[in-house]
């Protein structure tokens, strides 16, 4: 079974750990030890979540001696914003539209309130 892309991003996000962790990349490269120093579970654990943020590209990890660093990877999250930034546009559109009739209903009360 194929997973599209997308789906797999949405799915490394949707985990609070996961997006702190990014969160903490996007300032720069980082240790699996510096990484699991906020949180309270195991490194193993922190490996769990390092693997799913791997697998959806988000991340990588490369290997200096002992040292092996993580860091962030933007594209899949651009795709996710370029994604994301589809449905923005189409709400504020209608929010545009709604404004337009509360507008048009203002004007209106006025009108009749100048007759009475």
């Amino acid at each position: 079974m194929s997973t599209d892309q997308l789906s797999v991003t949405f799915f490394a996000l949707a985990d609070p750990t996961r997006r702190a962790i990014l969160a903490h990349l996007a300032k720069g490269e980082a240790s699996v030890t510096e990484l699991a120093k906020p949180f309270k579970m195991s490194l193993p654990a922190i490996s769990k979540h390092l693997k799913v943020l791997e697998r959806a590209g988000l991340i990588t990890r490369g290997r200096e001696a002992q040292w092996r660093p993580c860091q962030i990877k933007a594209q899949p999250l651009k795709d996710a914003a370029d994604w994301i930034e589809q449905y923005r546009q189409f709400w504020e559109q209608r929010l545009d539209r709604l404004d337009d009739y509360l507008q048009e209903l203002q004007t209106q009360e006025k009108q009749d309130e100048q007759q009475k």
